[in-house]
């Protein structure tokens, strides 16, 4: 009898720093969350291991640095993307003005055959500060946005509460497997293999969450 496949999704986290994204991936991940903020340096993964339909899916989940001057690193880790997920803070109209330019610019590194298709998901965070009443951009807004770009997928999210987060990522890993090719697929039992290039993964993963990263 043949061994069940598994597939490795590699997600790519983008958005302004202190939008949330690693809190995000941590609280997906790990059901953390850490009220200190700490920018990230480069890149970091974490990994999960789920079941969407009866397919076994690795996410490898790439949360970039969001301050300009780190921001030329992290293009090197966009390559061989399956996802991308944009993070805005609803109370920072900034964070969400900003969107365009890391649409633009990711789309501009990875080059994908068809970018009209290639997955996107955008998601509102930190809904839960001052009780909605500190937001700036209204859900319409984000989701006029969203129609605009193909009619991405929307969804609004409180790491610190863990509202919506699972819901999202569960979205992100479907819309990957909609568009992905069947390709990067390994038995079960065994080791996913290395990549020198960080187009897929700069070390091997074993187990249902590991973490990694690379500060370059």
């Amino acid at each position: 009898m043949a061994m069940p496949k598994r597939r490795l999704l590699k997600i790519i986290l983008l958005g302004d720093s202190g939008v949330g994204k690693t809190s995000l991936m941590n609280q997906y991940v790990l059901k953390k969350f850490n009220q200190l903020h700490k920018a990230t340096i480069g890149a970091d993964f974490v990994t999960k291991e789920l079941a969407i339909d009866e397919k076994f899916v690795t996410l490898q989940i790439w949360d970039t640095a969001g301050q300009e001057r780190f921001r030329s690193l992290g293009v090197s880790f966009y390559r061989g993307a399956d996802c991308c997920i944009l993070v805005y803070d609803v109370n920072v109209l900034k964070t969400f003005e900003t969107l365009q330019n890391w649409y633009k610019e990711f789309l501009k590194q990875i080059g994908p055959a068809s970018p009209e298709t290639f997955p996107f998901v955008l998601i509102g965070n930190k809904v839960d500060v001052d009780g909605g009443n500190s937001r700036v951009v209204s859900e319409k807004t984000a989701r006029e946005w969203c129609i605009s770009k193909g009619n991405i997928p929307y969804f609004e999210t409180s790491a610190k509460e863990d509202y919506n987060v699972d819901a999202a990522f569960t979205s992100v890993a479907n819309a990957a497997l909609a568009n992905d090719p069947p390709m990067n697929i390994w038995e079960l039992d065994e080791e996913i293999p290395s990549h020198c290039d960080l187009q897929r993964m700069p070390e091997s993963i074993s187990g249902t969450e590991q973490r990694g990263g690379c500060a370059c």
